[in-house]
């Protein structure tokens, strides 16, 4: 469907996961159209907003900021109180993670998810946008994936998003929730952690350093932050689409030992690759190929993406240029 006029102005707005990579590229878009956004932050003894930081002054004070946790039902009731829309984009995220602490992975995403539902409910919310990852279809068993393909817990992780994921789906089929899951394809930018594939080859490359990589013959489909932002914000607005999952894709794959030499190329750097077998994930947990089907998300919220994937290295190498300094070396990588 062709995308149609919608007036964000004034209306309230809730981002979880809003110190993240993602959610903070989300909230200055929201602040941007006009909507009065709160955006929900995990608490730490820092008193820090996570990439929040980062953004402008003058819309970081447009902001309001709650500090919480999504597996404390009681805050999330608070946080969602009297907002039109939730993006909810709150996780724990890390794969590597996800084996050392599958507890804490399935707490956070799958209870957490569940708080944000009941919270929605109580709220009587107009919308509310949920966000999975391509990392549930696990290996590609045919390209390009559509949201028909078969789901696959290779990881703690993935397993944790599809229980999202159903619990959403049977918010919606159960009791009308009005949510829509969005299903980004390995999204990438300024702000992404180095534990990430593309921000760790930069930060090394950038550094000088000797690229420390796994397998390199993986292929992801790479989409650049800003299209996959302007995919949340037409789930939003977008009508008659409760109920559905979309895929936020380029419907293009490429490799990780290409990446790398496109970026080797645009910063003008020498590429000398190792392997690190620390960074190589369990045989049965490795996901070799992923490229999505991104038709339904043309036709149902009339997007597709604008930035070619060198268009979007540059853009990232660009501002790693100018914030390495937030990173720092660990054996293997970089860090932040």
């Amino acid at each position: 469907m062709p995308a149609t006029q919608f007036d964000w102005s004034g209306r309230p707005v809730l981002v979880t996961g809003a110190g993240g990579f993602i959610g903070s590229h989300l909230v200055a878009a929201l602040v941007g159209q006009g909507a009065v956004v709160r955006a929900l932050v995990r608490y730490n003894s820092l008193g820090t907003y996570g990439w929040l930081h980062d953004l402008p002054s003058d819309v970081l004070r447009q902001v309001d900021v709650m500090q919480g946790d999504l597996r404390d039902a009681d805050s999330i009731l608070r946080a969602v109180h009297g907002q039109e829309c939730v993006f909810h984009l709150g996780a724990v995220i890390s794969i590597p993670y996800s084996y050392v602490n599958p507890s804490e992975v399935a707490a956070v995403n799958i209870s957490g998810t569940l708080n944000v539902l009941n919270a929605c409910r109580a709220a009587d919310v107009r919308r509310l946008v949920h966000t999975s990852t391509s990392e549930v279809y696990g290996t590609a068993q045919y390209v390009p994936i559509d949201e028909s393909h078969p789901l696959q817990g290779q990881s703690p992780y993935s397993a944790s998003k599809i229980a999202a994921d159903k619990l959403v789906e049977s918010y919606w089929r159960t009791f009308d929730l009005p949510a829509v899951t969005v299903r980004p394809f390995n999204t990438y930018g300024p702000r992404q952690s180095a534990r990430a594939v593309i921000p760790n080859i930069i930060a090394q490359i950038l550094a000088g350093s000797t690229v420390t990589l796994g397998t390199l013959t993986t292929t992801r489909d790479f989409t650049y932050v800003d299209d996959t932002v302007a995919g949340f914000i037409r789930a939003a607005e977008a009508a008659d689409v409760a109920g559905l999952t979309v895929n936020l894709g380029t419907n293009t794959e490429v490799t990780i030992g290409e990446v790398a030499a496109t970026i080797a190329r645009i910063t003008g750097r020498p590429l000398d690759i190792v392997s690190d077998e620390r960074r190589i994930r369990p045989g049965k947990s490795e996901v070799r190929q992923l490229r999505s089907e991104n038709a339904l998300a043309k036709s149902a919220f009339g997007w597709e993406p604008k930035v070619p994937l060198e268009e979007g290295l540059a853009r990232t190498i660009a501002w790693f240029e100018s914030h390495l300094d937030l990173y720092h070396r660990a054996r293997g990588g970089y860090v932040i």
